[in-house]
């Protein structure tokens, strides 16, 4: 009698066509054989998803078994009765217990917790969270470097662009020449249409930063490295909180009164919609938040999705056809890494302009 395999519905689509391969073993042995290379996927997949704390570039598995990796560490930083420091190669790659000044740490859920000496083990509670005492981390991870690296490149490239400008009495040269159409799309097609004339240039720092930082770390998101920033919500949490901080404290008078005393509208109606409008502040750059991080996280679930069918298929039919759906798609992100930075700088744009508008009564 033949075991039911519950797949997804493209994992059963992939088994069905594995069909059409040339000596191709029988239905029940390709049908596990499928379905392992399956989990192993997904597997990847929320692997390459997730921060760590370490560069793994690529692994493989000799032919004794023992799995090699290659990439380089990065600095673990801990505070538990004390600063502790050290390289994160003593977790190798989270399998084995760190030792640092007496104390157990193991990397769980690229989290790091204490244990109990060097077989200490990661206990969980019911519902598979673990219970076990967290030192505060203030780790080097791969996704706090990046934010580093891309500072760099960003200070690199306008300073450079800057000096350009001064030694050629205004004219852009080199990577100034890429730059300066940029620049100039976001003062006149964002900033100043969604703000206005009069108060765009107090915002267009943090526009033309928030646009080039957003737009390099999701190209960076589709390197064979891995580092997926945008797809961390802490980190979106932190850009759409900044752009409400920026619009709470810019707001003029008009602003708080259209969110507290609306005028021309009935008093009962205006005791009503104030808690909603000032509840509207704070969805909006919720709304910024989730946008942002839930188009890169789906972007990248689906073509590594794509590139994980190369390794299902048992055909070089359909392992043609995934390679050339995953180049087409990888395409498709380039212009996504662009259209969600420019998304991002428009509604921080449009919610400067709300709050520095000038509203005239029409009493006046």
């Amino acid at each position: 009698m033949r075991r039911k395999i519950s797949l997804k519905p493209i994992t059963l689509l992939l088994f069905l066509l594995t069909f059409v391969s040339f000596g191709q073993d029988d239905a029940e042995h390709v049908g596990y054989e499928d379905t392992d290379r399956a989990s192993e996927v997904k597997e990847y997949i929320q692997h390459h998803l997730k921060d760590s704390y370490d560069f793994n570039l690529f692994s493989y598995t000799t032919d004794s078994g023992e799995e090699k990796h290659f990439g380089f560490p990065l600095p673990v930083i801990l505070w538990d009765n004390g600063l502790k420091v050290f390289s994160s190669s003593k977790f190798h790659h989270g399998e084995e217990v760190a030792e640092v000044d007496g104390g157990f740490y193991k990397v769980h859920h690229s989290k790091i917790y204490k244990v109990e000496g060097t077989n200490g083990e990661i206990i969980e509670d019911e519902h598979h969270h673990a219970i076990n005492e967290k030192p505060l981390d203030f780790s080097i991870t791969k996704n706090v470097f990046l934010i580093f690296l891309v500072f760099g490149i960003m200070f690199f490239m306008f300073s450079r662009m800057a000096k350009a400008y001064k030694n050629n009495n205004g004219m852009p040269k080199g990577t100034g020449r890429f730059l300066e159409p940029i620049v100039l799309y976001v003062r006149d097609e964002i900033a100043i249409p969604n703000i206005g004339e009069k108060h765009y240039k107090r915002y267009m720092s943090y526009l033309l930063t928030v646009f080039f930082f957003v737009w390099i770390v999701n190209l960076f998101g589709l390197t064979p490295i891995g580092m997926n920033l945008t797809n961390n919500i802490a980190v979106t949490l932190c850009l759409a909180l900044i752009t409400y901080l920026i619009t709470t404290f810019s707001g003029n008078k008009n602003y708080w009164k259209h969110i507290f005393w609306m005028p021309g509208v009935p008093v009962p109606m205006k005791i009503i919609l104030a808690p909603i409008e000032l509840l509207g502040t704070i969805i909006k750059p919720f709304a910024l938040m989730i946008r942002l991080y839930a188009n890169i996280t789906a972007g990248h679930v689906v073509l590594m999705s794509i590139i994980g069918m190369i390794f299902l298929f048992q055909n070089w039919i359909g392992s043609s056809l995934s390679l050339l759906l995953a180049f087409v798609l990888a395409i498709l992100e380039l212009l996504v890494a662009a259209l969600q930075a420019y998304i991002f700088t428009v509604l921080s744009a449009l919610y400067f302009g709300m709050a520095v508008e000038e509203h005239h009564d029409e009493a006046h």
